[in-house]
Formats: C-alpha cells, sequence, structure tokens
C-alpha cells in the first residue's frame, strides 16, 4: 500500500515530535511513523530519574558545552533555547523549577504527563501518529516500512528523519538505519559511546564497595575540573561525575580524582603530619583527613602502595583513574557521531536527497547531561521542521 502527505516524520522522539508540530502548525498534513509500540520511550526513561530539561545559565556557557558543535547549534539554540524549553513545557501544563544547580526539571519530575498533553496537543493540531512502523530505507523517492499490516510506502513531499542515536537499543535508538544513509552516499561520523560509564577491573577487596557512593571528590582533566558524585559498581564506575568525563576517558587523556577538592595540599600534608601514634594509616586518613572507607578503598586501589608525607598529600590531591575505557554503547546516555555537518545544508536538509531533513541525536554532535541534549533535540527538530516547511512552500510556489 502506499499513501501521499506533505510532510512525513520518521521517529516521535522529541526532535520528531517538535518538527512534526512545527509544520502542522504551517498548515501541512503531517505522519509520523514510530518504530516502538508508543512515542517518546527515550524521553520517558530520562524522566524516571527526573526529567532534565534544560539549565539556567549565561548563554555563552551554555553553548560551550556543545563544543566543536557549538558554532553549527548556535543559530538553532537562539532560536529555541533554555528559555524557550521552559515557555513550551508550561504551555503543555507543566510547573517547572530550577534546582540549586541551574537544571529545570517539572515540578512533578517525570516525563509522563508533559509527553501526554504534547501527544494530545499534535492529535488536536491533525498530526497523525503511526507505531510499530519501522524504516527499512527509500525506494525512489518513497519511504518504506514495515508496519503491522505489511509492508507501507509513504511519499511524502518533505521527510524528517529523527531516527536517534545508537544507545539504549530497546528504546528505539539503535543506530540500524546509519548502513543505509551511507550505502546512500550520506556522510556520517562513527558512533562512539558518551554520557557513559567507565570499565574497571577490580581488585578483589573492592567487592564490598559495590553500590557505594563516592562524594565530595572532583575529577580533574588538564585544567578543567568536575565536581560529581560517582557510584562503584561490579563492572566500574557509574555516575553524573563519570559522565561529565566519558568523552576525555574515551579519547585516552588523563583523569584525575581528588579526594579532597576543598582543601589545598598544603592543609592535607599538614594533618597527614600530625603524629599518627599507633593508628593504622587507614584510621590515620579517617581521623585527620575525615576520609571514609570507601575513599580510602579507592586511594589503595588507584594509588597502590601508600607513601608518606608530601607524595601521599600529592596522590590524595591528584590521584590516577585508572580504567579500562567506557562501558558498552547500548548503556550509554548518549553518543557522539551521526550525521556529519557538511552532509546537511543550513536548514538541516541532506544534500544527496533534496526534501529530506535531519534532527536530533542522529546528528554528529555531543553533549554533558544537564539539560544540554534535550534542549537540542527539541531545537534542531524545530530548525528542521521550520526548514522542511520552507522547502515545502518553495516547492508548492515552484
Amino acid at each position: 500500500m502506499n499513501e501521499r502527505v506533505d510532510a512525513l516524520i520518521v521517529g516521535a522522539g522529541p526532535a520528531g515530535l517538535m518538527a512534526a508540530e512545527s509544520l502542522a502548525d504551517a498548515g501541512h498534513s503531517v505522519i509520523v511513523a514510530e518504530a516502538k509500540p508508543s512515542a517518546g520511550r527515550k524521553l520517558l526513561m530520562a524522566g524516571k530519574s527526573g526529567l532534565n530539561l534544560t539549565k539556567d545559565e549565561p548563554a555563552g556557557r551554555f553553548l560551550y558545552a556543545y563544543a566543536e558543535a557549538a558554532a553549527w547549534l548556535a543559530p538553532m539554540l537562539a532560536q529555541f533555547g533554555q528559555q524557550d524549553v521552559k515557555d513550551w513545557a508550561e504551555a503543555l501544563g507543566s510547573e517547572i523549577f530550577t534546582g540549586s544547580a541551574g537544571r529545570v526539571f517539572p515540578k512533578e519530575m517525570k516525563a509522563s504527563p508533559l509527553l501526554r498533553a504534547w501527544l494530545r496537543r499534535l492529535g488536536e493540531k491533525g498530526v497523525a501518529l503511526r507505531t510499530r512502523w519501522r524504516w527499512t530505507g527509500w525506494d525512489g523517492a518513497e519511504c518504506r516500512f514495515d508496519t503491522p499490516d505489511g509492508p507501507q510506502g509513504v511519499r511524502a513531499d518533505a521527510t524528517v528523519l529523527a531516527f536517534g542515536g545508537a544507545s539504549w537499543a530497546r528504546l528505539g535508538s539503535d543506530g540500524a538505519w546509519a548502513a543505509k544513509l551511507q550505502a546512500a552516499g550520506i556522510g556520517l561520523d562513527p558512533f562512539a559511546p558518551s554520557n557513559v560509564g567507565l570499565c574497571v577491573d577490580w581488585s578483589p577487596h573492592i567487592e564490598r564497595y559495590f553500590g557505594a557512593p563516592v562524594k565530595g571528590v572532583a575529577l580533574v582533566v588538564g585544567e578543567a575540573r568536575y565536581r560529581g558524585e560517582f557510584v562503584i559498581s561490579r563492572h566500574g564506575l557509574e555516575g553524573s561525575g563519570i559522565y561529565a568525563v566519558s568523552r576525555p576517558a574515551r579519547e585516552g587523556r588523563p583523569i584525575l580524582i581528588d579526594l579532597l577538592p576543598d582543601w589545598p595540599v598544603e592543609k592535607v600534608q599538614e594533618r597527614l603530619s600530625r603524629p599518627r601514634g599507633k593508628a593504622s594509616i587507614s584510621n590515620h586518613l579517617r581521623k585527620s583527613l575525615h576520609l571514609d572507607a570507601v575513599k580510602v578503598a579507592l586511594l589503595r586501589e588507584f594509588g597502590g602502595p601508600l607513601p608518606d608525607g608530601a607524595a601521599l598529600a600529592q596522590r590524595i590531591k591528584a590521584l590516577p583513574l585508572a580504567h579500562d575505557g567506557p562501558r558498552p554503547m547500548d548503556e550509554a546516555i548518549s553518543v557522539a557521531g551521526g550525521v556529519r555537518r557538511d552532509a546537511l545544508d543550513d536548514h538541516l536538509m541532506l544534500k544527496q536527497r533534496p526534501g529530506v531533513f535531519c534532527a536530533g541525536e542522529m546528528l554528529s554532535w555531543e553533549a554533558p547531561t544537564g539539560g544540554y541534549l534535550l534542549t537540542a533535540c527539541l531545537s534542531t527538530g524545530l530548525w528542521a521542521g521550520r526548514g522542511a516547511a520552507e522547502w515545502l512552500e518553495r516547492s508548492h510556489d515552484a
């Protein structure tokens, strides 16, 4: 069977739904095709730990989080940025608040109410959602799908691809689309895990600390310092503090742990020089520096036999984090890699396929957690949707 529509969106995550709404607002008929049984599955998963919508901080600092992709994303984030995300959420009935670190959340701390309201609004605007429709590629100008009713084709005057990246495959972002785009001559950067834990081959004495949090530390990469907690797991290290350094870890850059980030090394050295009497080194560290058992265990694990005096103070302030690389990509919150900037025009349209646009995590950019990921997905979705609407207007005028 074949169907004709003004605009086709492939992928019902935040980027795809934002593109669909912008096209519907422009007066076009829109179909959203989603491979999973329901929309927004990764968004719902993110909401289980509190849906971080965006971050309230100066625009320049916010943009800096996107590293080398900042210049590319800048006009998109200027069109739909932090305040726009907050206004969007409130228009959908979600009361929001800003936490102490500037992170913005809905007060209910969940994604489901916001997603339900959004899907209801899209339905009222005439957007048709087709679930269990898995994209299988192009047949000429037509998009082909495997569906519960058998193979289906959709011919659209404009298409927005919003497949997601290649993490959390069970939620729909499996990266299977990449091979098809590469076969069509579209340039992609290889996927790599981002915002992910690190593998560590622990010695047996660490087993008692599996599941234990490590608090009040800083992770240091060159001149950059990151404050954040993490957890010792059976397979390594997990948590926001580790996710913040996942890119330099992936790139093989040295990472140091400052176990006492609020203390200068001189203070640490002075405390260590106090008489310890018959106390063990562990007890001396606990009493003189207030290092808990988990920090002492990490000090022994990564630091080897403990030296005395100034050398021990230096090790406490700059403990090398030994790891075996990132955890598997399917455990990553997000990925680096995807459709390259040079494969797209300024409207996010594929140069190799006029009328086909890309948005969201399938583009080659990465950012830390903290609201940056969702904000960029929404902004690139809107940008691609508006680009597709302009394409339709030009096509109709012609």
